[in-house]
């Protein structure tokens, strides 16, 4: 993919004219006074920083589970991951970069505890209570359950930002009212009634590029902690076209590197090859479109940051690689059946008996809900809890815990 390297915006400082204009927001739900140091956006990045939810990162699973290591990446340091590669990106395409930032940095808030396994098992138990879903917590989160200001529940973050969190991967409804991937879950449709982030419209671009981001950065980095874990082999990297390339260009180029630099120079290059291809097909559809605005962006029909067709296929075929070779790995399988467990009992011993919360804030009130709405406040419960903690409670409330190592 050619790049118009003249159109970058390393260090011009400039903004485009279809990038989001912090000085023009659509607001807040709760209307607050402006700052005289900061924009909107980096006000949103900040608190976005600044949260629990955000610290908890920390000690949830990216793939494999905490005691497996101290040099695996965890949600954290996969979202700064993706934040750095989304502040990139919108640098290139002269985009606002705090919003870039913020929507990349919020984006897995919603995760629970022991990566997507968590999140599998919290849905299957939720299903006759609407089931769940990771980026509706995130919603969640952000506008209820965070409890650090004095005038409202939540962060009372900007319409873009919440824009951008909950349709970065794109509309959520046809022009139809229809779901684009199925029911729009329920916390979504609700926020939308008071405070309507046009779910059937495209976000804006510092919303695209921090998704794309996001499969750029796991994508990347499950390979390095596949090798580091002896679950990837170079060998296996050899049936992704792409990832041969790059061996063969770093083999050629250093032919006596040790292993851990042999695999930092393909991860470097996989990044870079990746983040330059979006960044052409981006300027390649900007030009098609024509965007004058944020807005015809959101009216566009199309993403306009993404992977060519060729990048595409390469993608594909490395979540092939990684599906087979580590997330279906029988080893892994074997802990995601602990870990879903402990969810599943976790969730059981919560609804039976709510007074087991004793942290949360709402448990004295949900004693006294229907099923409905004591299912609901359990899995902002569960969802909210760290591997470690989810581990611990574990242990104390029966008698034996799945091995997860």
């Amino acid at each position: 993919m050619t790049i118009d390297r003249s159109a970058l915006g390393f260090g011009s400082g400039e903004r485009a004219v279809y990038a989001t204009d912090p000085w023009t927001t659509r607001g807040r739900l709760f209307p607050e006074g402006g700052s005289p140091t900061r924009s909107d956006f980096q006000r949103d990045r900040d608190r976005i920083v600044h949260t629990t939810a955000f610290r908890r990162l920390k000690h949830k699973t990216q793939v494999f589970i905490g005691p497996d290591g101290d040099h695996y990446r965890t949600r954290l340091t996969h979202t700064i991951e993706v934040a750095q590669v989304a502040r990139a990106l919108a640098r290139a395409l002269k985009l606002d970069e705090d919003l870039a930032e913020g929507v990349a940095l919020v984006h897995d808030f919603g995760h629970t505890p022991f990566g997507h396994t968590g999140e599998d098992a919290l849905d299957e138990v939720l299903k006759p209570y609407g089931g769940f879903d990771h980026n509706a917590q995130s919603l969640r989160i952000v506008t209820k359950l965070e409890r650090r200001y004095a005038e409202f529940d939540g962060l009372n973050l900007t319409w873009e930002t919440l824009e951008g969190l909950v349709k970065h991967n794109g509309p959520l409804l046809t022009g139809d009212g229809e779901g684009t991937r199925g029911p729009v879950p329920q916390p979504i449709l609700d926020y939308c009634e008071i405070h309507d982030l046009e779910l059937a419209s495209y976000a804006g671009l510092e919303a695209q590029v921090a998704a794309i981001a996001d499969d750029i950065a796991y994508n990347t980095h499950d390979i390095d902690d596949g090798l580091r874990s002896g679950y990837l082999t170079f060998e296996m990297l050899e049936d992704v076209p792409f990832l041969a390339g790059l061996m063969r260009e770093v083999r050629d180029r250093y032919p006596h590197l040790d292993e851990d630099r042999f695999t930092h120079e393909i991860m470097r290059r996989q990044i870079t090859r990746m983040v330059e291809d979006v960044i052409g097909v981006a300027q390649e559809r900007l030009r098609e479109v024509r965007p004058m605005s944020a807005a015809d962006v959101r009216a566009a029909d199309r993403t306009m940051a993404t992977f060519s067709d060729e990048m595409a296929e390469t993608d594909r075929q490395i979540k092939k690689l990684l599906f087979s070779r580590i997330y279906r790995h029988p080893d892994i399988m074997r802990i995601r059946a602990g870990a879903a467990q402990i969810v599943t009992d976790l969730f059981r011993a919560y609804m039976t008996d709510p007074g087991l919360m004793k942290s949360h804030y709402w448990v004295d009130h949900i004693a006294g809900l229907n099923s409905q709405a004591r299912a609901r406040h359990v899995g902002d419960y569960l969802a909210g809890m760290t591997d470690t903690y989810a581990l611990r409670t574990h242990r104390e409330l029966f008698d034996h815990t799945p091995d997860l190592r």
